[in-house]
C-alpha cells in the first residue's frame, strides 16, 4: 500500500504529493508539484527511463523528484510500471478536487522524422489506446514494449484517459521520446487552472 507523506502547512496551498511505495520488487518514493517546478531529479536505475522523465517533466513543467531501487537483476518491467503506477498516485492526490482545471489536453509533438500525439482527460475514469509500433525492441536498458506499460499504470492509478499514438516514424528511440514530451504538455494544458471555469469542469459537478 502506497504511503502518503503530508505537506507542511505552509505547502498546504500548493498542488503536490510525494507517495512512497513498497514491495518485494521495487521500492519508490515520487514527489510532484504541480505548481512550481522545484526541481527535476530523477534516479530509477534504467537510464533511459530517466531521460524520458526528465523529458515529461521538464516539457510538463511539473517538479519531479524520483527514487526507485527495483529488481533489475530480473528485468526492467516492474521498476517501468511500478514508477508509472506511483506517479499516476501522485498525480491523483496533487489534483484534489480538480476544481478549476481545464482537464483535457491534446499535444502533438515532432522528433525529427517522428510525430507524436496525447490526448488526455482528467476524467476519473482509467482508460489507455496506445498505438506506436516501437521496432527496436530494447533502448538502453529499457525493454520498449514497457513503455505501454508504463502508460497504463499512470493512467489507471491516476484515473485518467490517455490516448497515445505515433502517427509516423522510424527511429525508435525518436517515437518514445516524442510521446513522453507530448504527455507532459499535455498533462500541463489539462492540470492547468482557468478561473473562468466554475467549479469542476463537468456538467456532473465531479470528475
Amino acid at each position: 500500500q502506497p504511503v502518503v507523506v503530508l505537506a507542511d502547512e505552509e505547502e498546504m496551498n500548493m498542488r503536490q504529493a510525494t507517495i512512497k511505495r513498497e514491495t518485494k520488487e521495487t521500492q519508490i518514493e515520487i514527489s510532484l508539484n504541480l505548481d512550481e517546478q522545484s526541481g527535476i531529479e530523477i534516479d530509477t536505475g534504467i537510464g533511459f527511463l530517466n531521460h524520458m522523465l526528465n523529458l515529461f517533466a521538464k516539457h510538463g513543467r511539473f517538479g519531479l523528484v524520483v527514487k526507485c531501487h527495483g529488481d533489475l537483476d530480473v528485468d526492467p518491467h516492474h521498476t517501468t510500471e511500478d514508477t508509472g503506477i506511483v506517479l499516476g498516485e501522485c498525480f491523483k492526490q496533487a489534483l484534489g478536487d480538480k476544481q478549476g482545471i481545464e482537464r483535457y489536453g491534446t499535444e502533438f509533438v515532432p522528433m525529427d522524422e517522428t510525430l507524436g500525439q496525447v490526448s488526455v482527460d482528467l476524467s476519473g475514469r482509467s482508460y489507455l489506446v496506445f498505438d506506436a509500433e516501437l521496432t527496436n525492441p530494447r533502448l538502453g536498458g529499457l525493454d520498449t514494449e514497457t513503455v505501454e506499460d508504463f502508460f497504463q499504470a499512470v493512467a489507471f492509478a491516476a484515473e485518467m484517459n490517455l490516448h497515445a499514438r505515433i502517427l509516423y516514424g522510424r527511429n525508435t528511440h525518436h517515437k518514445v521520446e516524442s510521446l513522453f514530451k507530448a504527455f507532459g504538455r499535455a498533462m500541463r494544458a489539462a492540470v492547468t487552472i482557468n478561473p473562468d471555469i466554475q467549479g469542476v469542469n463537468s456538467t456532473k459537478g465531479v470528475i
